[in-house]
């Protein structure tokens, strides 16, 4: 009798699983047997999973999510004549088409990080006049220490006076990656989703913050506690921009293109090494157009700095996956950065991380001597720090216990292999990080012969 019990109970726990296609007639969607051949009709990537048991009933929804967009490297973007600022986005010839024939007026919310307006503005404000545009610039002092959800609001509150439509006139954020960022998150909460377009100003957004689809701002003393997962329209690179920068911000955005350089690309990597200096004193300025040539450092580096930055980005953009070689130099400096905020800029912070790490890899096998010593040496010629006082052991040992309750548990720590070869290492011991860093002090440290 136990055993005959048992079949039926077993039997009545039995989970029966139907799969559901959705398909949408005459402006209506229903459900249909996934099983079933020839739906008539608009057939949705999106599926339900019904699973029924004798407790329970449950929908699981799979909907697959596209984001498009587009990177886009121009010149003369500020040239009334260029329609990129207020065209670019648009990749549909029929949506375009519409564009073109429309009697609506144009309308454009514009942020600026307020330096970059003082030298920018009245060449927005002439471009965005001669095609006859409806706008409000609103320059706001976008700056690491203001990076808050206060700011966030304010750009919500002037979003919501001047009035957009929220699919065909997308907010344009002009400016550096932190610019990019606040705007991004406003964007992605105003009526939970309006297009935006990033137009960077800085050398590191360029390369970075531009490409990817993060926003975010700090929160509770920590860098980018806040944010979201929401790609641009679109992003507008014009190198023209760089050259108003200070050097000590080319230098930042160095950085970021050596930490993709000793990741993915060693000829990238031997460019900086040999052209760096170069790149600095000419600010990344082209004699040769835009394209350039091949042998011109300022379009070969740029170029492959994105498309390396891409390859990496595209295929998680969510970050599902948690093992990202992009995260190289970013496991210790974001609690560097705001320790010390504002005496270190983000690339810089990164660079001293990136530092600390050659050694980790060099002391783990990964890396020889020489190969060390040819990475700090052009870490230097770009005059970036790779030491810092504040940048403690004890440090290092918070950051990355703080990582491993954000990463599953595992440190997923980015390491060289080599130059411009990497790979993800969980197992590096606290013995070999503290050798590591006991060198990397001596060798780098204050007081040490550089």
């Amino acid at each position: 009798m136990e055993e005959l019990q048992q079949i039926m109970d077993e039997e009545q726990n039995i989970t029966k699983d139907t799969d559901f296609n959705l398909v949408q007639v005459k402006g209506t969607w229903k459900r249909q047997k996934a099983s079933r051949h020839g739906h008539k009709g608009r057939v949705s990537a999106a599926k339900i999973c019904e699973s029924t048991s004798s407790h329970a009933i449950s929908w699981t929804v799979v909907s697959p999510i596209t984001f498009t967009y587009t990177v886009t490297q121009t010149h003369d973007l500020l040239n009334p004549s260029n329609d990129t600022l207020l065209m670019g986005h648009i990749r549909d010839p029929k949506q375009l088409e519409a564009f073109h024939s429309s009697s609506k007026p144009i309308k454009r919310f514009v942020v600026m990080d307020e330096t970059v307006y003082s030298l920018y503005g009245s060449q927005v404000t002439d471009y965005l006049g001669a095609r006859n545009v409806i706008y409000r610039i609103l320059p706001l002092p976008t700056t690491e220490e203001n990076k808050s959800m206060d700011m966030v609001l304010k750009i919500l509150e002037e979003v919501h006076r001047f009035g957009i439509d929220r699919r065909t006139e997308p907010i344009i954020a002009i400016g550096g990656g932190v610019c990019l960022d606040i705007v991004g998150l406003a964007a992605s909460l105003y009526r939970r989703r309006t297009p935006y377009i990033r137009v960077p100003t800085t050398l590191l957004s360029y390369i970075d913050a531009s490409v990817g689809a993060k926003t975010g701002v700090n929160f509770a003393n920590c860098k980018n506690k806040l944010g979201t997962y929401i790609a641009p329209v679109a992003a507008f690179l014009d190198r023209a921009f760089i050259q108003t920068l200070p050097r000590q911000h080319i230098s930042n955005g160095l950085a970021e293109m050596l930490k993709m350089a000793l990741m993915k690309h060693k000829g990238l990597f031997e460019l900086l090494e040999t052209k760096g200096r170069f790149l600095l004193d000419s600010k990344f300025q082209s004699t040769s157009g835009l394209h350039g040539n091949r042998s011109d450092p300022a379009s070969v580096s740029t170029r492959l700095a994105i498309e390396t930055m891409l390859e990496e980005l595209a295929p998680n953009l969510w970050e599902d996956d948690l093992d990202r070689l992009v995260d190289f130099g970013h496991l210790i400096s974001p609690e560097l950065e705001m320790k010390v905020l504002p005496r270190l800029l983000h690339g810089e912070a990164v660079n001293i991380d990136m530092a600390y790490m050659v050694y980790v890899a060099c002391e783990s096998g990964f890396l020889t001597d020489m190969e060390k010593i040819r990475i700090i040496r052009c870490m230097l010629r770009l005059e970036l720090p790779v030491w810092h006082q504040d940048f403690s052991f004890t440090l290092v040992q918070k950051a990355l216990n703080d990582r491993l309750q954000h990463c599953g548990g595992l440190m997923r720590m980015p390491l060289p292999i080599g130059l411009g070869r990497a790979e993800i290492f969980n197992d590096v011991s606290t013995d070999t990080l503290y050798k590591a860093y006991e060198k990397w002090c001596e060798d780098l440290g204050a007081g040490s012969e550089q």
